[in-house]
């Protein structure tokens, strides 16, 4: 065969494809993707047959002595398009190998991919607040290892849902359930199921903020999802709900229907807030209490009033129903304890879910103290840091000066007046 040349029309096709050249081309697509498709360097062949020698001198163009062959990239390239043999010499051996792969390329649009994944989670923190918490760079750094294997653009979605369900996470004495906390970041609500990426993501930010460490069995992760005060079920927590006449035709509704024209009262789990439509009727006006007493006592006195009592601070299926009921419309008059935990709760209920203050005014306080005064009932002292009632600018400072807590139950009779 001449070496001089590459032979042309099906002699050209048939020299590329001879089965001797197999090694050629697998030395060559490996040796291409490491550098970036670029036709440079050398490729070395040991342990040359004669029919493989044959066919790399014709390739090459030049006698191939021994059993020990070396290649240069760029001249087989230039021998390769001079002769109109292929296009390239990367078009030759992807007609040969498949698809090359620009490997250098790709580990620079992943890094660069990855660092807009970063740069998303931290925006993401930013956006809610959380930017400057000094757990940030922690968990960040704890997560590495969760994302490395993803594609860069799950791992970025992966991390912005991430710090969406941290900034979502219940404040310290809050409850939540998971599925209910799935629900509200990534609108799917077994998106926190044991052993997902987002679950894992988020463990890892409730370890570093409570410097715990990260959770390796089931019953850890469950464990470290309580301390954060996320539920693993939408049942275990409930509202105590009154006279609540849902619209709905179903059994659900019925049934809560049939214990409110009884009189009763019911208690409310999350997943039965999913089952259930408009609660009352437009503009009803539902009266929030903080103490269950409030709530039995309208019982006793057979008050025709439509009640919700948080039980103290409102755990999540308490603020999903006040929620619900602010959004049908619905006048939400609420009142609380008068001591500090009491003010706070209060605050925020009646900021969250624009409701009026129910007998939570400076004078009710004083009411009440004067009436416990008459009646020679001790009230508690205040314990715990002033809050502020953002509602009544002289009801802290009046607190302050009495010292004393007065709680619903020494109110009683003026409350169930109200309900009845």
């Amino acid at each position: 065969m001449d070496t001089g040349a590459i032979s042309s029309g099906c002699d050209r096709v048939s020299v590329l494809d001879d089965a001797a050249l197999a090694r050629l081309w697998d030395a060559l697509a490996e040796r291409l993707q490491r550098n970036g498709l670029e036709p440079r360097g050398i490729v070395t062949l040991s342990g040359l047959d004669r029919s493989e020698r044959y066919a790399l001198a014709g390739l090459v163009g030049r006698p191939i002595p021994g059993d020990r062959a070396r290649v240069d990239l760029q001249a087989l390239d230039i021998r390769l398009r001079s002769t109109g043999a292929a296009r390239n010499l990367v078009a030759a051996v992807e007609m040969r190998r498949g698809p090359l792969v620009d490997r250098p390329g790709a580990r620079t649009r992943a890094a660069a991919e990855r660092a807009a994944a970063w740069r998303a989670a931290r925006g993401e923190l930013e956006l809610r607040g959380l930017g400057s918490e000094a757990w940030v760079d922690a968990w960040l750094e704890s997560v590495r290892l969760v994302v490395a294997r993803l594609p860069a653009s799950v791992a970025s979605d992966a991390l912005v849902r991430a710090a969406a369900c941290i900034s979502r996470l219940p404040r310290p004495g809050l409850r939540c359930g998971r599925t209910e906390l799935a629900n509200r970041t990534a609108g799917d609500s077994h998106s926190l199921d044991d052993g997902s990426v987002l679950a894992a993501l988020v463990l890892r930010a409730i370890a570093v903020m409570t410097s715990r460490a990260v959770p390796e069995s089931a019953p850890e992760r469950r464990a470290l999802w309580e301390v954060a005060g996320v539920l693993s079920d939408e049942v275990s927590t409930t509202v105590m709900t009154l006279g609540l006449l849902p619209l709905a035709t179903s059994a659900v509704a019925a049934a809560v229907r049939l214990r409110s024209e009884a009189g009763c009262e019911t208690h409310l789990t999350i997943k039965d807030l999913r089952r259930l439509d408009r609660m009352v009727p437009k503009g009803k006006t539902v009266w929030v209490c903080e103490n269950p007493r409030v709530l039995e006592a309208a019982m006793e006195a057979g008050a025709g009033a439509t009640i919700v009592c948080t039980s103290g601070n409102p755990t999540v299926v308490a603020t999903t129903l006040l929620e619900r009921l602010a959004g049908d419309g619905v006048r939400l008059f609420y009142r609380g304890d008068f001591d500090w935990p009491g003010i706070a709760i209060a605050n925020r209920i009646l900021n969250a879910y624009a409701a009026s203050p129910w007998r939570m005014a400076c004078g009710d306080y004083e009411q009440a103290l004067a009436a416990a005064g008459d009646e020679l009932v001790p009230l508690p002292p205040l314990e715990g840091r002033p809050v502020v009632a953002t509602w009544d600018a002289e009801l802290t400072a009046a607190m302050q000066r009495a010292g004393r807590a007065v709680h619903e139950e020494a109110m009683l009779d003026v409350l169930v007046g109200d309900l009845s």
